[in-house]
Order: C-alpha cells, then sequence, then structure tokens
C-alpha cells in the first residue's frame, strides 16, 4: 500500500524517497541562514564602529568566528541545495545537466572554502 500503481511500480516509476531528504535540508538550512544572519546583523549593529581594524578585532573572537564560520557552511549549502532543483527542474539535456551540476558543486565548495579561509586567516591572526 502507498507505493503507487502495479504499473507505476513495474516501470520503475514509483518514489524514488530521495526528495524527503533535499526538502528537510533546504528548511533547515533556511531556519539556521535566519538565526545567523539575526546574530550577524545584530553583532555588526552592537560594534562599536565598523572600521576595518573594529571588524578584525570583533571576528578574532571565537565567540564571533565560530558562529561565522557556520554562517558561511549554511549559506553555501543552501546555495547548492537550491540551485540544484533549478537545474534539475529547468535542464533538460543530460550532458547540460551534469555539468551544471558538477559546475554547481564546484562553485559552492570554493566559495565556501574561501570564506572559511578568510574567516580563519583572521580568527587565527595571520
Amino acid at each position: 500500500m502507498g507505493n503507487g500503481t502495479e504499473l507505476g511500480r513495474v516501470r520503475g516509476l514509483g518514489s524514488a524517497k530521495s526528495g524527503v531528504h533535499h526538502w528537510w535540508m533546504q528548511r533547515v538550512t533556511a531556519v539556521a541562514n535566519v538565526a545567523l544572519l539575526l546574530w550577524f546583523v545584530i553583532s555588526l549593529v552592537r560594534l562599536p564602529g565598523l572600521d576595518h581594524a573594529s571588524v578584525l578585532l570583533w571576528l578574532r573572537q571565537p565567540v564571533a568566528a565560530v558562529p561565522m564560520l557556520l554562517l558561511i557552511a549554511s549559506v553555501f549549502w543552501h546555495l547548492r541545495l537550491g540551485f540544484q532543483v533549478f537545474i534539475e527542474d529547468y535542464v533538460h539535456d543530460e550532458g547540460a545537466k551534469l555539468l551544471a551540476l558538477l559546475a554547481l558543486n564546484f562553485y559552492a565548495l570554493a566559495g565556501a572554502a574561501a570564506g572559511v579561509f578568510a574567516v580563519l586567516k583572521i580568527a587565527l591572526g595571520a
């Protein structure tokens, strides 16, 4: 029961059972993004100034660096999930779809790595 019609199961048109995880991860990262962006905006407003030196001193603190790393990871993961759905829905040629998904994964990983590197460089005092 609940697996579709007999013909659908035979043809392999039943549920792949992978969409729920993707949908759930999009919602989890969206909630994390809202919470972390609120923290980020409130933290910036509470700074005495938004000059380069003040922001560097703020970001050198673990209380600021760790949530910033979480924000970077969450934003890029959410971006990847959202664009993956867009590509899978609107790119119909399988070769172009594969190329677009590879480019998306590279972009998301490279962007997150650059952000993490920058925050760690500041936080560790290099």
